[in-house]
C-alpha cells in the first residue's frame, strides 16, 4: 500500500507543479489591444466515458480448465475442471453405464480403440481479446486549469486459447498429427474500475489543450464464464455435478476480489461549448487484477473518449 501512496504522490506533485503561472492571466486581443481576462471556470461536470481496454495477459492463464478449490488454489490435473467433465461427466468414465457423448461428438467407433485427453493435451495459449469499455466520469473543476475526478468505468472481457484431444488411427490417416484435434476454450472476466485522482490542464487555448491526470485506482475483478467447444457439443465447466460413485470437482463459488493500484492519464481536452466538453483520454493503470493465486502489479491499457455535460 506505500508504493501505491508514494507512487500517486510523485504524480500528483508533478502535475500540481505546472500550475505555478496561476489561475488568471491577461491576454491581448490582436484587433483593439484591449487586455482580457483568463477566467477560472468552478463547477461540476458529467460525463459518459466510452472506449477500448487492454488487459494484460497475466491472469489469463486462469481460464486453462484447471479452475480452483474450496481454498482457492488451483486445481491439479485429478481435478481439474477440464478432466473432470472431459473425462468422467462426458466421456463415460466416471460409472459404469455412462454414454460417451465425447466420442459421439468426435466421431468415434464406440467399438474400436478409444480416443485419449490428458495433461498433455490441456490448453497453453490463454490469451484476452480488446474489450469494450464504458463509464459514468464525473469532474469537479477547481478553475479553468484544475479538477479532482471520480470515474467508474466497466469492461467485459473475454478469453480464448485451444486444446486437443487424440482421437484414434483410422483408414486414410498417414501421420500423428491427423489424430490430433484441436477445440476452443473460452473464458469470461468482468472488471469494474474505480479512479480517484487529480487532473491538469496545459495550455490556455479557447478550444483545445492537452491534459495530464493521475491518481488512485481500485479494480473489482469476477471470474465469470469458462466454456469448451467440442464440435457441436458445448460445455459449461462452470456447472458442477456431485455423483457419489467418483469425486468431483467443487467449487463454492466463483473468484471474485478487488485489487489496488495507480493510474495516469494523457489526452485532449476540447470545449465544443458552454455545456459540453469532450476528452480523447489514453489512460494506463499499474495494479494487481486480485483473482486466482500469486497476483502481481501489472500494467493494464484504456483508450476512449469521454463527453461532459457541464452544469
Amino acid at each position: 500500500m506505500k508504493r501505491y501512496i508514494s507512487f500517486t504522490t510523485v504524480i500528483l506533485f508533478l502535475l500540481l507543479l505546472t500550475s505555478n503561472k496561476g489561475i488568471s492571466q491577461e491576454t491581448k486581443d490582436d484587433t483593439n489591444e484591449i487586455p482580457l481576462t483568463f477566467t477560472p471556470k468552478k463547477g461540476l461536470r458529467l460525463g459518459l466515458f466510452i472506449g477500448s481496454y487492454f488487459a494484460n495477459q497475466y491472469t489469463a492463464g486462469m481460464y486453462d480448465g484447471y479452475g480452483f478449490d474450496i481454498d482457492g488454489n488451483k486445481n491439479n490435473w485429478d481435478n481439474s475442471l477440464m478432466n473432470q467433465k472431459i473425462n468422467m461427466e462426458y466421456g463415460g468414465k466416471g460409472y459404469a453405464g455412462q454414454i460417451d457423448q465425447i466420442g459421439l461428438s468426435l466421431g468415434v467407433d464406440p467399438a474400436g480403440p478409444p480416443w485419449t485427453f490428458d495433461e498433455s493435451d490441456m490448453p497453453m495459449n490463454m490469451r484476452y481479446s480488446p474489450a469494450f469499455a464504458v463509464g459514468l466520469n464525473c469532474i469537479y473543476s477547481v478553475d479553468v486549469k484544475n479538477a479532482v475526478l471520480l470515474n467508474i468505468n466497466l469492461s467485459k472481457l473475454n478469453i480464448g486459447g485451444n486444446f486437443t484431444i487424440v482421437t484414434p488411427l483410422t483408414t486414410g490417416m498417414t501421420q500423428i498429427n491427423d489424430r490430433i484435434k484441436t477445440f476452443p476454450i473460452k473464458g469470461g472476466e468482468q472488471r469494474m474500475m474505480l479512479q480517484f485522482g487529480y487532473q491538469r490542464i496545459l495550455g490556455d487555448n479557447d478550444k483545445i489543450n492537452f491534459l495530464v491526470e493521475g491518481g488512485m485506482n481500485a479494480t473489482v475483478t469476477k471470474f465469470d464464464i469458462n466454456q469448451i467447444l467440442i464440435n457441436n457439443l458445448k460445455i459449461d465447466l462452470l456447472s458442477y455435478y456431485n455423483q457419489t460413485a467418483y469425486s468431483s470437482a467443487l467449487m463454492v463459488k466463483k473468484p471474485i476480489g478487488t485489487g489496488l493500484g495507480v493510474f495516469a492519464g494523457l489526452g485532449a481536452n476540447i470545449t465544443m461549448n458552454p455545456k459540453f466538453t469532450i476528452q480523447i483520454i489514453y489512460s494506463p493503470t499499474y495494479e494487481k487484477i486480485n483473482i486466482g493465486v500469486s497476483p502481481r502489479l501489472k500494467f493494464q491499457n484504456a483508450v476512449g473518449l469521454r463527453v461532459y455535460y457541464n452544469f
